[in-house]
């Protein structure tokens, strides 16, 4: 069976170690390449990532993404058909979840409808799961709607958190996950588009 050739960008905010291994995953692919990565944080280690793999970065800038054209010409220029979100910590805007319906994914770091919302990424998440005495966590990987970690669920895997737990502890198990799953989610949904 002949797949479709998807084109997609990775949009990230710090060091870059999911779209590292995004990258990783999909460089021996016929069928799904990283042409881009989007980034808001100059000097962050993602654009690093983004040089020494040889591909296109841009770096945007918040009047033009939240109140300009978010950069669905840039996108287009290099005909992107997908966007994932690998620790991009701003708000998608609504034009470009509407010029990308249904092709823009991201991962939470942990099982929502629960430690979602504005505010609620990286440490602040694990800190609330271990405040809440939650027995677990995990990863939840969700299509991208208007309202922040609420788009439909794509997949989800859970992890247990011990009573040991720190954030920086869960931090690690969660990112294992991040790492096992979310290329070879990426890769099931693109290949059945």
């Amino acid at each position: 069976m002949k797949h479709k050739k998807h084109r997609i960008a990775i949009f990230a905010s710090g060091n870059g170690s999911n779209t590292k291994n995004i990258i990783e995953y999909f460089a021996l692919s016929n069928n799904i390449f990283v042409v881009l990565i989007v980034c808001n944080k100059p000097g962050a280690g993602v654009l690093q990532i983004a040089e020494e793999n040889h591909i296109n970065s841009l770096l945007v800038e918040k009047e033009e993404f939240f109140r300009g054209t978010s950069y669905k010409n840039d996108l287009k220029e290099v005909r992107v058909d997908f966007i994932i979100l690998a620790g991009f910590l701003w708000k998608i805007p609504l034009n470009l979840i509407k010029e990308y319906p249904g092709k823009i994914i991201n991962i939470h770091p942990a099982l929502l409808p629960k430690f979602g919302g504005k505010g609620m990424y990286g440490s602040h998440v694990h800190e609330a799961v271990i405040a809440a005495a939650e027995k677990e966590s995990g990863i939840t990987i969700h299509y991208v709607d208007e309202l922040y970690d609420h788009g439909r669920h794509i997949f989800q895997a859970v992890c247990p958190v011990l009573p040991d737990d720190t954030p920086e502890s869960l931090a690690k198990k969660i990112h294992l996950l991040e790492y096992e799953y979310y290329p070879k989610v990426i890769e099931d949904v693109l290949l059945n588009i």
